[in-house]
């Protein structure tokens, strides 16, 4: 039987061998991390290996690293009004954790306009910021999960901080595959889910620029985690978070440059295979990873199923919504026409893919897209 081809990077990487062994070998410490005898130093000392480690992939201080559960919680402890910051302004094309504002009351929350390439409208974002000053916080994700899109976070940075507002910047699925320092940046707040970059599901980071105490605690009791995050800490999952940090940016940059000729091998592949073919975002900076296409007439929920009875995983969109049937919001806020929007099939690599493999998805992808569309053509003719 021939293996089967994994192309659903973005929705959650394979578990780095790195991370495995780092998450198997802290199931052995058996202290308590905030217990102050031998084996709690133990446990101590993962976590603080690891927040150094996770610290060094995004040019941070370690003592500004506070783990949570993940992508969504670290957004979610983000994204809290002050006294003085009482607005949220979101691209449309946010991850829905973002999309629906955190702890921020949905009156509050504002919603800017991005390009039909798929980028932030700068313009629009400098005229609410002129309104609004200081009274801001506006999140940013550093490359959209769908198309790939890189956003324009510096020159946003600019220009938040010249309003006296505050930036958090999801870079969840840029993370190991673009530059990503934090001060280059500018982001005040930072938010990376490891699984992302092939370490344990369920954990993630909240990252300061300066001072992660921007932020008012989401879980409050035993004051771990600086009083950010209360809970005894999930020791292995951090350590396995950890390891992937220090192997992510071990192989970065040549991992980015292959992946990128990889990428570049399938559109070629798909625009072979389907002269009729969209592939969203072109005109911008996109993840070296990510394609996001269309092909007209195709629905992108058949053609996902078809695939994976052809061996292949790929997904519709996002993985938190790919089950949801209807169109991309990320696309419809492209003002991509939904009949379009609908077909959009997303396709995500990772280090380990070969180009064997991409080969071998064109070939699927005749075979898939060349029935549907004949089976289209039958039901209209019928």
């Amino acid at each position: 039987m021939t293996e089967r081809i994994y192309f659903d990077w973005n929705a959650t990487a394979p578990l780095r061998q790195e991370a495995r062994a780092a998450a198997l070998a802290a199931f052995d410490v058996n202290g308590n991390p905030s217990s102050v005898h031998g084996e709690g130093r133990a446990a101590r000392r993962l976590i603080e290996h690891a927040r150094e480690q996770v610290a060094a992939l995004v040019g941070a201080q370690p003592r500004n690293v506070a783990f949570t559960s993940g992508g969504t919680e670290a957004n979610m402890l983000a994204l809290a009004p002050a006294a003085a910051r009482d607005r949220l302004l979101v691209s449309a094309i946010e991850h829905p954790s973002v999309l629906a504002g955190g702890r921020f009351p949905s009156g509050s929350v504002e919603r800017l306009p991005v390009t039909g390439s798929g980028a932030l409208d700068v313009a629009a974002l400098e005229r609410r910021l002129a309104a609004l000053g200081s009274r801001a916080l506006v999140s940013l994700m550093l490359a959209n999960n769908e198309t790939g899109v890189v956003q324009p976070v510096a020159q946003a940075a600019q220009l938040v901080h010249a309003a006296g507002g505050v930036l958090h910047v999801d870079a969840v699925q840029a993370v190991g595959r673009i530059p990503c320092d934090i001060n280059a940046l500018g982001a005040d707040l930072l938010t990376l889910s490891g699984h992302k970059i092939g370490a344990p599901k369920g954990i993630g980071a909240l990252i300061g620029g300066t001072e992660v105490s921007l932020v008012d605690a989401l879980i409050k009791g035993g004051g771990q985690e600086r009083g950010l995050r209360a809970g005894t800490e999930n020791v292995a999952g951090i350590a396995g978070f950890g390891a992937a940090a220090a192997a992510a940016r071990e192989g970065f940059p040549a991992e980015t440059a292959r992946m990128a000729a990889l990428r570049d091998r399938l559109e070629a592949g798909l625009r072979a295979a389907s002269p009729g073919v969209v592939i969203f975002g072109t005109e911008s900076e996109r993840l070296p990873n990510t394609t996001l296409f269309a092909v007209p007439g195709v629905k992108a929920e058949t053609a996902v199923i078809a695939l994976d009875l052809e061996g292949v995983a790929v997904s519709a969109g996002a993985a938190c919504s790919s089950g949801k049937v209807q169109p991309s919001h990320v696309l419809a806020a492209m003002g991509v026409p939904p009949h379009l929007a609908r077909a959009g099939v997303r396709v995500s690599l990772g280090p380990s893919i070969t180009e064997s493999e991409i080969d071998r998805f064109i070939e699927a992808w005749i075979k898939v897209s060349g029935s549907l569309l004949k089976q289209q053509s039958q039901s209209i003719a019928a």
